[in-house]
């Protein structure tokens, strides 16, 4: 029996020091969808509640796993707390490098991404389902396939799904719809000590007509998180805005040494701005009312950066690849331009004809780059 032992944290366990679990690894792949492969590597769906460690406990599965396999594909459902990309973002990865410190924050570009446009998945349910399924699509097409004609030495390689903790009510529904598409071989649900946050227990996502072989595991997180929901709120939307600052810092030379938060935002502001041509770029509004008019003011937004596919982009469908973020210093329309700044790399950015215009705050240090801007011309 092939087996995978994950050492888990001692705050999620009950008796409060580190104790491992075993995944049956030889369970056999359920479903239709994955029938066909025989038997593939594991694919894995984290969830349960907020704040009970899914996050954690992901990451140090994904380590794990990385001990056996070469890589090992990550689909980031949250939007308000990713791992390795900025907030609002849906995002799947292919990691090949095991992170040894979890407490520290990993940016990592993506093998396919789509910009929510917020950090709270109730704005749009159907856009944030869709998107999450599309990745899950993509990869498995693309990682979970076996290819003896046009790849013959690829291999498939395991997934491990964080998930939101938005478990009740629509979030519930969600969630099962989600699994229900991905059947996955384990479902590794963290339970917390108020049960009426909890999910249903065992195969809580099936029924009659959705009878697929799965692996469901239980994990009890016994440490009680004694901050209030305000304190909780506060530090989510510091994390956020540190995530943003660590993605727009990769704009500026990695040697350049910055020491204060001064110098990044005058580093920021020095910082050479892409040009856009206002005229070839179709914009996007996601989550409000409205249409994609090139005259709603994007100056000072973070924006999600998109390329056109095969099917027209719309805020009713997740059809856009997003490449990445920017932030808008400014625009021009006398001379059919936009001032963009991003790391998105220039070959890539030539590319771009759709900007998502989201509901993503931006953090202190970028508005007070806007500010040296309007004072400098």
């Amino acid at each position: 029996m092939r087996t995978l032992t994950v050492q888990v944290e001692s705050h999620l366990t009950e008796s409060g020091s580190e104790a491992p679990f075993v995944l049956d690894l030889d369970h056999k792949v359920g479903g239709e969808r994955t029938a066909s492969v025989g038997g593939g590597p594991p694919v894995i769906v984290v969830c349960g509640p907020g704040n009970s460690g899914k996050s954690l406990f992901s990451r140090t599965l994904l380590n794990t796993l990385l001990k056996r396999y070469k890589k090992v594909g990550y689909l980031d459902t949250d939007v308000g707390q990713p791992e390795f990309n900025t907030p609002g973002c849906v995002s799947l990865h292919i990691i090949d490098k095991p992170t040894h410190d979890l407490t520290i924050l990993c940016l990592k570009t993506p093998e396919k991404c789509f910009f929510y446009g917020d950090v709270n998945c109730q704005k749009d349910k159907n856009v944030y389902l869709n998107s999450i399924l599309s990745l899950y699509d993509y990869f498995h097409e693309e990682f979970y396939q076996p290819n003896e004609i046009n790849d013959p030495g690829r291999k498939m390689m395991p997934l491990v799904v964080n998930t939101s903790g938005w478990v009740k009510g629509a979030g519930y529904d969600l969630l099962v719809k989600m699994l229900r598409h991905i059947s996955p071989t384990h479902v590794v649900q963290i339970r917390v000590s108020a049960e009426s946050k909890n999910l249903p227990k065992g195969l809580f996502w099936l029924d009659e007509n959705h009878q697929r072989s799965s692996n469901s595991i239980e994990i009890c997180a016994a440490v009680k998180d004694s901050s209030s929901v305000s304190m909780r709120k506060d530090a989510a939307h510091v994390l956020r805005d540190v995530r943003i600052i660590a993605y727009f810092r990769q704009c500026l030379p990695q040697e350049l040494a910055i020491a204060t938060y001064k110098d990044l935002v005058r580093n920021l502001a020095s910082a050479p701005a892409h040009e856009i041509s206002l005229s070839r770029i179709r914009v996007i509004e996601l989550h409000c009312e409205g249409n994609d008019n090139i005259s709603h003011s994007l100056k000072a937004k973070i924006v999600g950066l998109g390329i056109s596919t095969s099917v027209p982009p719309s805020p009713a469908n997740a059809s856009s690849n997003c490449v990445g973020l920017g932030f808008v210093r400014a625009e021009d329309v006398s001379k059919d331009l936009m001032y963009v700044i991003t790391p998105v790399p220039l070959r890539i950015l030539e590319k771009v004809d759709i900007i998502l215009k989201g509901c993503i705050e931006a953090p202190a240090c970028l508005l007070q780059v806007q500010e040296i801007d309007a004072t400098d011309s």
